[in-house]
């Protein structure tokens, strides 16, 4: 199961009470105070782990809580602190305070974490308040709260190349041939209903990651369709493959499908518009292939691929080209 946006609540652990404690041995008649200080609660802690590519595994959990610190002891004995408690999330989650709306970081690269919520410190034994006024304190502090959260996880998938374009465009088709990713394929709209990832190998030296984006449709920035949802996955890719149905099946303008997802991309802002594009009809093998390829050439300025993943045509070539346009977009 695909799960891209959980909210969860944390409580770090709350630290262990300081200890009020006398020593009391044979011959020790004025042993003082030896109580011991509390130890510190467990923190949570959430980290970027490769291999991990959902937030499946928060989806029915909805509350975590770290342990408490141990109480201090006598024999100035120290509580144990608590050991922190370690969330495992996908490369490329935003960890976001529910409650105030503020990031509290983006887990952009694997290895990276944030402390969501921080341990309570332990309480002072009564060995703490000794002095020389006060050789025999009965003072102790109880240990802090842990702090607690309300988060909201959201994953923002990371590849190299976003394939786009209106439903049954051909995107899973690519996919599945260029890469080992199974989407599901079949010949009827919204076949794919989550962003699937492929690890494209151009040669032994080059590859690059391509994530097959929802078929998107007018309004989808507004919450229309499936593109709503997942959108905010194209923000991190660096490269659009835009790919074009020449005969789409409900005999739609190819041209204007190809504006309306501009749009989209546009309307929904975060740079989307301006991310390096190439423009692609898919499906050569289809009569009207050719002559579209040739209109969109004319209405954008641009080269636009003509290829088939079905037969193979101009396969390499298209993988060539945005590998090419993927080292020009990282410098």
């Amino acid at each position: 199961m695909f799960v891209d946006r959980v909210t969860i609540e944390v409580e770090a652990g709350r630290g262990g009470d300081g200890c009020v404690s006398f020593r009391r041995e044979k011959f020790v008649p004025r042993g003082g105070p030896d109580g011991g200080d509390g130890g510190n609660g467990g923190s949570i802690l959430l980290i970027a782990e490769p291999g991990v590519d959902s937030l499946a595994a928060l989806a029915h959990r909805k509350h975590w809580r770290a342990e408490r610190g141990e109480h201090g002891m006598g024999s100035q004995r120290h509580g144990k602190s608590a050991a922190d408690l370690v969330i495992r999330v996908p490369p490329g989650t935003v960890v976001t305070d529910a409650e105030h709306g503020l990031v509290l970081k983006d887990l952009a690269a694997a290895g990276a974490h944030v402390i969501a919520a921080h341990g309570g410190k332990g309480g002072k034994g009564n060995t703490r308040f000794k002095s020389a006024t006060n050789q025999a304190p009965r003072e102790s502090t109880r240990g802090d709260v842990g702090e607690h959260r309300r988060l909201t996880l959201e994953l923002k998938i990371i590849a190299d190349v976003g394939l786009v374009g209106k439903p049954n465009a051909g995107k899973s088709t690519l996919l599945s041939r260029v890469s080992r990713a199974r989407p599901e394929i079949a010949d009827y709209p919204f076949t794919t209903k989550i962003p699937h990832l492929g690890i494209v190998q151009l040669d032994i030296d080059r590859s690059l990651v391509m994530a097959d984006i929802p078929g998107l449709i007018e309004g989808a920035h507004a919450g229309a369709g499936l593109g709503h949802e997942f959108l905010r996955h194209i923000e991190r890719t660096r490269v659009l493959v835009h790919l074009v149905e020449p005969q789409p099946a409900d005999g739609s303008d190819p041209l204007e499908n190809y504006r309306a997802i501009r749009r989209e991309l546009d309307q929904y802002g975060h740079g989307l518009a301006d991310r390096p594009e190439i423009i692609a009809v898919s499906k050569a093998d289809l009569p009207a292939a050719a002559d579209v390829q040739q209109q969109l050439t004319a209405a954008t300025g641009h080269d636009v691929l003509l290829f088939s993943a079905v037969t193979g045509q101009n396969l390499d070539r298209l993988l060539q080209a945005a590998h090419a346009l993927l080292r020009a977009a990282v410098g």
